[in-house]
């Protein structure tokens, strides 16, 4: 709050007439009258009444003359202590106030600093007021009005409350004339909006978007080639800006090579599937005629052949699969011929196992541990190897005039087509030789195929007729070398048999069968099938050291 007016310690208030000081006798001491004076009682300086003397004898005694004005008497001046004067006193130099502004102030004085806002707005003057509740030193206050009487709290006379000094407090509007804008309210989070929303709601802004996608391209750029650098400096071993060469031009592959014919044997190849209850087989089998006839081998589907409710169904190189139903079986050279349905199917061409070599080039195809159409390459490593096989859960007894190959052959490809380099197929994939125990070995380059020769003849017969007939010696043999022969010996001869009619006896080793030299026991069997039912063919024996040549008729 501003600092009110306040009159002067020692000043003294103007006296009534109507007022009675009593206390004060320094006032009312009227000075002696100067020598041949009369003293009015009623006049400055004269005396004052005795005590104890009626008011009415103190009358004026000219009722008409009007009283003299009373003067005030001169203020007192108190002695003022130095250490008071020393605290509250100006400061050496200075003789006016201490309004802000006044030029007149002494060098060096430092100044209070500003009254705080939140109090200028309280208790400072109204806004756009200039006067100050203080004057500057030497400042009168302005003379009132002739018709306006002064007061000595408003000598201006325009009653001004605040130099009232016994002006009561009330409740008033504000000091500050103008009211304070009120502040606006921050903004609370906006609604999210979706990215369908910013693209295509056209509630953003098409620059504001494409600030945005240049930001983000940026971005990109900037972590991609941050990201390479690091990736550079992090492997020194590896080369992001490598380029690997090309051979120019393409291979350049030979009609007759082995893409060409696996491109036409492979779709006539098929893969053979055989589900037994809970359990199941698989091999492949070569489409050999355009009814729909197939062959494989027998220890492939030997396992449906008297099972109700096995199944049998041949897979194409296409992925198609359609059922099978077994045409007929031969145990005795481990082939069978099964039949589907289908129109038109790719048909092997069949070729000539007689006039294969050792050291021709052969292509084994087939679908090995169930990899259907896989194709694999060799040579023919010998020719006339009997072979005997025995397939286990099968009733397969079979002993076979084999076609040996290198090409790498694996359970899966028993059925398949060995072909030569003209992709006819000249073999029948059947086995192959394992060092590993209960032969579940993979391939070692040892692997045996049924001449097609012998194929063809069999399968005719199993799609004629259902079953195959084979030429019988009627005797059991097992194999001997005496040191500078070798061949089979004859066990025993069965009554009725075509050895017993051509006069074989015990004991005999047979050597030869036709034009067929014979070894071993399993050579005496394959070189009897290469002859057909009924044909007379001769035998030599050696007997007691002499070779005998007996004529056999084959039963």
């Amino acid at each position: 709050m501003s600092e009110q007016p306040r009159k002067p310690a020692q000043e003294a208030d103007p006296v009534r007439p109507d007022e009675a000081r009593p206390h004060d006798d320094q006032r009312h001491q009227v000075p002696p009258a100067p020598d041949g004076e009369a003293v009015h009682p009623w006049q400055p300086g004269s005396a004052a009444p005795a005590r104890g003397v009626p008011a009415e004898d103190f009358s004026r005694p000219d009722q008409d003359a009007p009283p003299a004005p009373q003067q005030p008497a001169p203020p007192r001046h108190p002695e003022v202590d130095p250490a008071q004067a020393a605290a509250f006193g100006r400061p050496d130099g200075v003789s006016g106030s201490f309004q802000t502004g006044n030029d007149r102030r002494a060098p060096g004085v430092e100044q209070a600093p500003p009254p705080p806002d939140a109090l200028v707005k309280a208790f400072g003057r109204p806004q756009g007021t200039p006067e100050s509740l203080q004057r500057e030193p030497g400042e009168t206050a302005p003379a009132p009005a002739a018709d306006e009487p002064a007061t000595f709290w408003n000598d201006r006379g325009d009653q001004d409350p605040w130099r009232n000094p016994s002006a009561s407090s009330v409740i008033g509007p504000p000091a500050v004339s103008e009211a304070a804008p009120e502040p606006s309210p921050e903004p609370g989070p906006g609604p999210l909006l979706s990215a369908r929303e910013v693209l295509f709601g056209r509630r953003v802004r098409p620059r504001s978007l494409a600030a945005l996608a240049g930001v983000a391209v940026l971005l990109a750029g900037i972590g991609g080639f941050v990201g390479r650098i690091t990736a550079e400096e992090g492997n020194p071993l590896t080369n992001p800006d490598v380029t690997l060469a090309e051979v120019q031009p393409g291979v350049d592959r030979p009609s007759g090579g082995v893409s060409a014919v696996a491109r036409r044997i492979v779709p006539a190849v098929v893969s053979v599937e055989v589900h037994v209850g809970a359990q199941g087989g698989s091999g492949s089998g070569v489409v050999i005629d355009g009814d729909g006839y197939i062959v494989t081998n027998n220890h492939v589907v030997s396992m449906a052949a008297d099972t109700p409710g096995a199944t049998v169904s041949a897979v194409f190189s296409d992925g198609s699969r359609v059922p099978a139903r077994i045409v007929g079986r031969d145990v005795k050279t481990d082939l069978a011929v099964i039949k589907v349905e289908v129109a038109n199917p790719t048909v092997a061409q069949l070729g000539r196992s007689a006039d294969l070599a050792v050291g021709d080039q052969v292509i084994a195809v087939g679908s090995p541990l169930g990899l259907a159409s896989t194709v694999t390459t060799g040579i023919v490593s010998s020719v006339h190897r009997p072979v005997r096989l025995a397939g286990e859960g099968t009733d397969t007894n079979a002993v076979v005039d084999a076609i040996q190959t290198d090409a790498a052959i694996n359970p899966g490809n028993s059925g398949g087509a060995l072909v030569d380099g003209n992709g006819a197929v000249v073999g029948i994939n059947s086995g192959i030789r394992t060092i590993g125990s209960g032969g579940e070995g993979g391939s070692i380059g040892l692997g045996f195929a049924i001449p097609i020769d012998d194929v063809r003849r069999i399968a005719q017969e199993l799609i004629r007729s259902g079953r195959a007939a084979h030429a019988d010696l009627g005797v059991n043999a097992k194999s001997v070398n005496d040191g500078t022969t070798d061949g089979a010996q004859v066990l025993n001869v069965r009554d009725g048999g075509s050895a017993a009619g051509a006069g074989i006896a015990e004991g005999d080793v047979i050597i030869r069968v036709g034009d067929r030299k014979v070894s071993t026991a399993d050579e005496l069997v394959v070189a009897t099938d290469r002859h057909r039912v009924g044909e007379t063919v001769p035998v030599t024996v050696v007997r007691q050291g002499r070779e005998l040549v007996l004529d056999v008729a084959l039963r």
